[in-house]
């Protein structure tokens, strides 16, 4: 059968080649190009879409010469030999006419899910399907229903995991032509033979078409061929699990289309954490952010080329499964993944690993927010300055924030009784505090929050003035403490201290005697 197989995938290589020149030139002569209109496009001059077309006519045809080779030779062909082709390559045809109307007219994303269901509906009909998912339920067969939505699912995942990754020249043709060539091995090792003649002539037809994809692109691949590619390799995908419905059978299709899951995961996951609906279009995939790091196109591609390898090695190597293959090869690519996205620098995981950071932080975040809980009860029975000026020492002492001033806004004419006995008409009284070791609070190295405290009354009675240094280290205080009703609190006891003769004690810019200390 070798020679059969070499030369399916030669005239799937040559048909895809004369094809694609074909189909670009004429796509150019109609009109049929796309410009760059949004922001995440990265060409410069438009270009046709429609490559998906001679790859489907290049695999088309080596599939006639295939089953005209089946008629010919009926003692060799291999048993329901045309019914699973015809089970895997009428929906296959649909979904590349779904992709065609796409590149030509434009279709919605619900629309497309439709047509693309109904697809993995028919492979579910013929006895494409998945059986059971060992991993969560053992090797216990599943309900019908449930068979059907797991179909679905993977199908729909796959198929639109290549239209996802299509976004510079080369890269979603070079990283399926990967996975590709792992499903051809795949199926050398377990059969059967159709799976081999669809994956090599596969094969063929996109290596032909890379020679006008791969950057500086003359013709895109577009929805008709990435559509059309990730639906063929998950219904392939789906036959080889089949035969063996083992946890290591189920992990090799899904670690060889890495690069397209793991897109698909991350976009996911991304817009869900930023409020964006999943369908939004953005410049955060991985080549872009690839892209921003300075490289140019090709370095990406060919990078990306690398990781897709990657997938493709580790996939090949469960093929001779051991004790600790499996995990041996998850923690690789766990290791991996999550140092890639490290540093690709995506500002959603970084404030997942803030929250997560939060998180362990939260018994300290518990005493510092008791202790402003505590100051904003006792300041509501307080009777004097002094009293309120060490209420706000023992709040503040204990917590992450650097220093505090508060100033006395006081009306005109407003007399104010001081500890020798004299009389004060200053619109303006202070008291400030600094956590030892802060030398002064007049720097442009600090942050500063401005409360204005008015009371119950609506009666202004001046500000607090709240300070902390910039450092990498996080405030582990609920902020918002300190702006509901802890200024209403001390706003009341001030105003109830001014409406009667007090004894105003300025602080000291640092006073040792002054230590932190839980308020109470």
């Amino acid at each position: 059968m070798t020679p059969i197989f070499f030369v399916i995938f030669l005239l799937a290589l040559f048909l895809s080649f004369v094809l694609t020149r074909f189909v670009r030139d004429f796509a150019r002569s109609r009109g049929w190009v796309v410009a760059a209109t949004h922001e995440r496009h990265l060409h410069s001059v438009p270009l046709p879409r429609l490559g998906g077309v001679a790859i489907f006519l290049s695999f088309a045809a080596c599939m006639g010469l295939s089953a005209a080779w089946a008629i010919r030779h009926p003692n060799l062909r291999p048993p329901n030999f045309f019914q699973t082709m015809q089970t895997v390559l009428v929906p296959a045809a649909l979904v590349f006419a779904l992709g065609v109307w796409d590149d030509l007219r434009g279709v919605g994303p619900y629309v497309k899910f439709g047509v693309q269901a109904v697809a993995a509906s028919m492979l579910y009909a013929g006895g494409l399907r998945i059986i059971n998912i060992p991993v969560l339920f053992g090797n216990r067969p599943l309900p019908w229903f449930v068979e059907l939505m797991f179909t679905v699912i993977w199908v729909l995942a796959i198929t639109n995991a290549f239209n996802l990754i299509d976004g510079l020249d080369g890269l979603a043709a070079g990283s399926a032509l990967f996975s590709t060539m792992v499903a051809f091995v795949l199926a050398a090792f377990h059969g059967p033979v159709l799976v081999e003649v669809m994956t090599i002539a596969l094969a063929g037809a996109i290596l032909g078409f890379l020679r006008f994809n791969f950057n500086p692109a003359t013709i895109f691949l577009g929805d008709s061929g990435s559509l059309f590619i990730g639906f063929l390799l998950s219904a392939l995908a789906l036959h080889g699990a089949q035969k063996a419905p083992t946890i290591v059978a189920v992990a090799i299709p899904i670690v060889s289309f890495g690069l397209p899951i793991l897109e698909t995961v991350l976009s996911i996951i991304r817009r869900l954490i930023s409020g964006r609906p999943v369908f939004t279009a953005d410049r955060e995939h991985i080549h872009h952010k690839l892209l921003q790091h300075g490289m140019s196109h090709r370095q990406v591609v060919i990078i990306l080329y690398g990781v897709s390898a990657v997938f493709a090695m580790l996939s090949l190597f469960l093929l001779w499964p051991t004790g600790s293959s499996l995990g041996l090869v998850m923690a690789v690519l766990g290791i991996g993944i999550w140092i890639g996205v490290q540093h690709l620098g995506y500002l959603e995981f970084g404030e997942i690993a803030r929250v997560g950071r939060r998180t362990l932080d939260q018994p300290q975040i518990f005493v510092n927010n008791l202790a402003i809980r505590r100051a904003t009860e006792e300041l509501k029975v307080a009777h004097d300055l002094e009293q309120i000026q060490h209420i706000l020492t023992a709040a503040f002492g204990s917590n992450d924030f650097d220093g505090f001033q508060l100033n006395l806004g006081l009306s005109p004419g407003q007399v104010i009784s001081f500890a020798d006995g004299g009389l004060s008409e200053d619109t303006e009284s202070r008291f400030r505090w600094m956590k030892p070791g802060v030398q002064h609070l007049n720097t442009s190295s600090l942050w500063t929050i401005a409360l204005s405290l008015f009371s119950s009354s609506q009666r202004a009675c001046g500000t607090l003035m709240i300070y902390r240094l910039y450092s990498r280290r996080d405030l582990q205080l609920d902020v918002n403490l300190l702006t509901a009703i802890f200024p209403t609190a001390l706003a009341d006891a001030l105003d109830r201290t001014l409406t009667q003769p007090v004894e105003v004690i300025t602080m000291p810019e640092q006073e040792p005697s002054l230590l932190p200390a839980q308020a109470g």
